[in-house]
């Protein structure tokens, strides 16, 4: 089975959703390590600076943010190492995948319609089409 189970995470619905899927292939196996990560995009940082005075309020948030996807996880008794990295979502996780011989990729995605994934792209696209190990997309 999988040793190494990847959440892709940010703190919504969808993330939750991909952390209770993660559990269920979790618990297929007494031996799998599960990582919560979290993606800083660049482009966010300026806002989570103007909207917070300093660097601990800022850390804070992102731990409240995941805070529902870290609950699930312990509800299953399982204990993920949670690790932050700063790039753009869909390229930095698939490196951080690789690097770290993730056996699964877990992902929510937002459901957009075809027209908006076109224009606008999905991290969870991006992920399937890069990704060197299977990736299970969560609706």
């Amino acid at each position: 089975m999988y040793k190494h189970i990847l959440i892709a995470a940010d703190g919504s619905d969808n993330s939750v959703r991909a952390a209770t899927e993660a559990v269920k292939l979790a618990r297929m196996s007494t031996d799998t390590f599960v990582e919560v990560l979290l993606v800083i995009d660049p482009d966010r940082i300026r806002d989570e600076v103007l909207h917070s005075p300093n660097h601990e309020e800022i850390e804070f948030y992102r731990q409240e943010r995941l805070q529902p996807v870290l609950d699930v996880l312990a509800g299953a008794e399982l204990q993920p190492k949670l690790t932050t990295v700063k790039g753009e979502p869909g390229p930095t996780i698939v490196k951080y995948a690789d690097a770290n011989n993730v056996d699964l990729i877990v992902i929510g995605t937002r459901g957009l319609n075809a027209l908006q994934e076109f224009v606008l792209g999905s991290v969870s696209h991006k992920v399937v089409k890069r990704a060197h190990c299977p990736v299970l997309i969560v609706k």
